[in-house]
């Protein structure tokens, strides 16, 4: 390079970048480790090359493992990749047990048996169970367990009471299900379990229910119906100071296990069973009552002033009714004997049909009633009514009045003073349940108190009152008591006086069928009769007309057991 300068021409030579770098060593600044003072020389066209060829073989190589993923096995992963989710499991919640009063086992939970093939999993409910006793399948009822699809999915996640006390109180009994959450790999290997919400067992019940008790008074009393000819019936024991139920049974019974095991046979045969084993008989059997609704009667005519205890009534074996259509064909209304003179107490002793259809519907001189008036007071001791037990399916019954003989046989056949003297001693259309039955005659055992009856163990006492003065109902008492005390021949009960327990009763005989053929069997009753602390009710159903040995004579060999095994239930 050439470069002019005042006339003179300078000749400038250009250093080469090597001649530059050849001291740089000498610099003070000079920091070779950041590469001060090399040369850059260009890469290598081979190095080049072969970076390029090992990056086409990577994507050849992520490209044929894609095409292998996607193409060829896609709709494999694809599958494996839906299942590779989180998984819902329940964890079934462990259902109430059932106690009775004495904490004997009823009702209690295993675990299902796991095959040795199988793993435990937290989807395997429990089984249900029931104590091996006869006399508790009505109360007790059934449930249905927890059901699945054919692909393992929940369709019915929690236990289901179906009958008896496991539908009752299902809600308390079945608790609430958790659940857990599952992830797993795509090769199905359970990676994390996560409880998301535990389940909340069950609450427990203790019945009020003495299982001892209620499974001897089922065996006597089924026995005895079964040698008499009865088709079924049932019996009730409450305490009339509480209203907690201490027996509640009815027969025939059945399979209740079974049931809840799904026993096609068992449940097949029961449906089919002209005797109605499913149908609980103490609270949903309706009965024509007879005379045990007497003492009903009784107390109401004196609360009303018709009549005074001591007053007697000749009873000559029937009362005769002029008959307004066919005067040569007078209404006959039968006495079942011929009683004499007898005044209230003994007419209950005794069973007097003439003094009942006389008090209940007039006959002379003597006032009745009217119909009217057994309506009133029958609804006051709780018939036509439902008495509020918790069991479902209870039956409210019947009292016949004019209304519902209208609607049943229409207004052309009008109410009569003999539908009202049938009425008077239990009969014609009325229809009543056990459990009210029993229900009162504890109203009448404790003066006046018409209890709720209660399943549970301590339930505190709910009742009604019939508003009736205790001094009537103590005739009525008095009348119950003299039934089994009485010297009389033609006193009911007098079997029932035995030493170790002071009983009052009064029973019941309906006849059935268009020609009397067959009929019904009823004792009522309480004890200790001068300190009534339990009340009984009993029906049997349906035997041949004329049978002698109906339900009282069922009871005996019970109270005889209860004496000798139960002390603490006499007082």
């Amino acid at each position: 390079m050439m470069f002019r300068r005042r006339g003179r021409i300078r000749v400038i030579r250009e250093i080469a970048p090597e001649e530059i770098f050849l001291d740089s060593s000498n610099l003070p600044e000079h920091d070779a480790r950041q590469f001060e003072g090399r040369l850059e020389r260009p890469v290598a066209t081979r190095s080049i090359l072969t970076v390029g060829v090992v990056f086409v073989l990577v994507v050849f190589g992520f490209s044929y493992r894609a095409f292998q993923l996607q193409v060829v096995r896609g709709d494999s992963y694809a599958t494996i990749s839906r299942e590779n989710t989180l998984d819902h499991s329940l964890r079934f919640a462990t259902r109430g047990l059932i106690f009775d009063r004495t904490g004997t086992e009823l009702a209690w939970n295993i675990a299902q048996p796991v095959a040795s093939d199988a793993t435990s999993s937290p989807e395997r409910y429990a089984l249900r169970r029931y104590a091996p006793v006869p006399g508790l399948s009505h109360l007790i009822g059934f449930l249905q367990y927890p059901k699945a699809d054919a692909k393992g999915q929940w369709w019915r996640e929690e236990y289901s009471g179906v009958s008896g006390l496991e539908l009752s109180y299902d809600t308390q009994l079945r608790g609430q299900n958790g659940s857990t959450m599952v992830e797993r790999d795509a090769l199905g290997k359970v990676e994390r379990e996560n409880i998301v919400s535990p389940p909340v067992n069950g609450e427990n019940l203790r019945l009020s229910i003495d299982a001892d008790v209620q499974s001897k008074l089922y065996t006597l009393i089924s026995a005895h119906a079964r040698e008499q000819g009865f088709q079924g019936g049932a019996a009730v024991i409450m305490d009339v100071r509480t209203g907690e139920i201490l027996a509640l049974t009815s027969f025939p019974e059945y399979d209740h296990q079974a049931f809840t095991d799904g026993d096609v046979a068992s449940v097949r045969s029961a449906n089919g069973n002209p005797r109605s084993p499913l149908l609980n008989r103490a609270v949903a059997g309706l009965y024509t009552p007879g005379s045990i609704v007497k003492p009903i009667f009784a107390a109401a005519a004196l609360n009303e002033g018709i009549i005074s205890p001591d007053k007697q009534i000749l009873s000559t074996g029937a009362i005769t009714i002029p008959n307004p259509y066919d005067p040569a064909r007078p209404s006959v209304f039968r006495d079942w004997a011929v009683h004499g003179l007898v005044d209230m107490r003994t007419a209950l002793a005794v069973s007097s049909d003439e003094y009942f259809y006389t008090i209940g519907g007039g006959y002379g001189t003597q006032s009745g009633l009217g119909i009217a008036k057994i309506d009133e007071y029958s609804r006051r001791f709780g018939l036509a009514s439902t008495t509020g037990i918790a069991l479902i399916g209870e039956k409210a019954g019947i009292i016949p009045t004019p209304a519902w003989k209208a609607a049943v046989f229409g207004p052309e056949d009008p109410w009569r003073i003999g539908n009202t003297y049938h009425t008077a001693i239990g009969q014609y259309g009325f229809q009543i349940s056990p459990v009210q039955a029993v229900r009162f005659t504890a109203a009448i055992a404790n003066g006046g108190k018409l209890l709720t009856p209660q399943l549970l163990a301590s339930s505190t006492p709910e009742f009604l009152t019939v508003d009736i003065p205790d001094n009537y109902l103590q005739v009525a008492r008095e009348g119950m008591r003299l039934a089994v005390t009485s010297n009389r021949k033609d006193a009911t009960v007098k079997f029932f006086n035995i030493s170790g327990i002071k009983l009052a009763a009064k029973t019941g005989t309906a006849q059935l069928g268009y020609r009397n053929e067959s009929m019904n069997s009823w004792s009522v009753g309480f004890w200790p009769s001068d300190n009534p602390h339990y009340a009984y009710a009993v029906v049997l159903e349906k035997a041949p007309a004329g049978t002698l040995s109906g339900a009282a004579p069922a009871m005996l060999p019970f109270f005889q057991w209860l004496i000798a095994t139960h002390p603490e239930y006499l007082n």
